[in-house]
């Protein structure tokens, strides 16, 4: 069967895939395994990140890994972003374009190769726990898949219990094993809270007295929805510090690279499925052996996951390259200069929400290019059903933070944002003279991007992947 090539990445970031010294994947004297844990509509909360919220054992993962202070999301949104964590690539290349479940029915291009594929090719055991929310199910051969997702998967000891089962089963196999949980995701009741979970004892939080994040209304109902959202990620500390204590004792934590971040932002208004800050902004540690803890300020994105993970395990790469870095040679360190922006793709969440948008976010400011600005934003179901915007979009003086609500639901085609001076993304600069010279520098830069991934959005890309008639295999 003949595939699509992929053309050229972002001109410098296919990275060689290589082991350290003395070390390899499979043959050399020490493992090099993998846990990547994905926590599920997680914004930029944990005691590590400063919010006031009890997650005591991530922060304690923080402390002897390193915690980046400027990690986000390519995407935010579920499917789309787990896909760009196991490919390594945008959505608007890999195909994941919303979500992949039910009508939505999204999936990987044909021509896309995974991080369960190409790390089963170089000897690994593979497993994913928990969600998966991805798909086709050939571009995903883990060599198991449990726990799968269910009413239960908050039952964050069943999945410790699954994971630390398969990695004890993999004998002198290295071992990739992803953990995705569904906290602290909306559930239909209360995030999951309305009855007790095994092994957690709950984490209750008083309404009155919750942190509200700047781009929520400070009201009852939003109080009340955060405090639900805060124990929800509670529960997730345990179920995380249970794996970790089952990992220690299998006598393979000191050989496993360890991942903690989450697919997209909290699921509230002015976060999920947005390129604010809120949707994307998202915790990120990495504990590495060999690596001491720091807190590291580069500007890394998920699609720097996969060459991490495929430069620790010494595994090649997809035939194609990839635009983003391995982070193993800034692990424990504090920065990496060259590492000065990020770049988002969104083209829709749910099948009826089409809203394509493309930004690039450095350090200081935001640019982003909302392609079908004529239309109204969409909110995402599960949004739209939560109490919070059910109490916001009751009253229209209610504000999302300082946004309104006609400004939230009408957005030009070009917002540019100073995040020194305006953090909360607020007054647009696109069209202020004084600012044209960074607007014009971010508008190309952006354009370089999407020329250089082939963006299908982009006029003139109408054959995204290069693929011609009697093309190589």
């Amino acid at each position: 069967m003949r595939r699509r090539a992929l053309l050229k990445g972002i001109a410098g970031t296919a990275a060689a895939i290589a082991a350290p010294t003395g070390r390899t994947a499979v043959t050399g004297k020490r493992q090099r395994n993998i846990l990547l844990l994905i926590s599920d509509d997680q914004g930029l909360d944990l005691g590590c990140y400063g919010t006031p919220v009890s997650t005591p054992r991530l922060d304690r993962l923080a402390r002897a890994g390193t915690l980046f202070t400027h990690g986000f999301a390519a995407v935010s949104s579920c499917s789309p972003s787990r896909a760009v964590i196991h490919t390594g690539l945008y959505g608007h290349q890999n195909g994941m374009y919303g979500l992949q479940h039910d009508v939505h029915h999204q999936s990987l291009l044909d021509s896309i190769e995974t991080l369960p594929s190409l790390l089963r090719r170089a000897g690994y055991a593979t497993a994913l726990v928990g969600k998966k929310h991805i798909g086709p199910d050939k571009a995903f051969p883990f060599e198991a898949e449990l726990v799968p997702e269910r009413s239960g998967i908050r039952d964050v000891r069943e999945l410790a219990t699954a994971a630390a089962s398969f990695i004890r089963s993999t004998d002198d196999r290295p071992f990739f094993v992803t953990v995705a949980y569904s906290d602290p995701h909306r559930a239909a009741t209360d995030y999951g809270n309305d009855r007790p979970w095994p092994g957690v004892p709950p984490v209750p939080y008083d309404p009155k007295r919750v942190h509200v994040p700047s781009h929520l209304p400070d009201i009852p109902a939003v109080r009340q929805d955060l405090a639900e959202y805060y124990e929800s990620l509670s529960r997730l500390d345990s179920g995380v510090g249970m794996l970790l204590d089952l990992l220690g004792e299998s006598g393979r934590a000191d050989d496993t690279m360890v991942i903690f971040l989450s697919d997209n932002g909290r699921p509230f208004p002015g976060a999920k499925t947005n390129l604010y800050g809120p949707g994307l902004h998202l915790p990120l540690i990495v504990r590495a052996p060999g690596a001491d803890g720091a807190v590291n300020d580069a500007m890394v994105s998920w699609i720097d996951i996969a060459p991490t993970v495929l430069e620790w395990a010494a595994a090649a790469p997809p035939d194609y390259p990839l635009p983003g870095k391995s982070l193993v040679p800034i692990l424990g360190k504090r920065g990496d200069a060259t590492r000065d922006a990020i770049f988002a793709s969104h083209e829709f969440h749910e099948i009826n929400q089409y809203y394509p948008m493309r930004s690039v976010r450095t350090h200081d400011h935001n640019y982003i290019l909302n392609i079908a600005h004529p239309l109204d934003y969409p909110i995402a179901g599960d949004v739209a059903g939560s109490p919070s915007w059910k109490a916001i979009a009751a009253d229209r003086s209610v504000r999302l933070g300082k946004r309104s609500q006609s400004a939230y639901l009408k957005r030009p085609v070009e917002e540019l944002y100073d995040l020194k001076r305006d953090p909360d993304e607020l007054v647009n600069l696109a069209a202020d003279p004084a600012h044209a010279a960074v607007r014009d520098r971010l508008r190309a830069r952006l354009l370089e991007m999407r020329k250089a991934t082939r963006d299908p959005w982009l006029a003139g890309q109408a054959d995204p992947y290069g693929h011609m008639s009697g093309s190589p295999a």
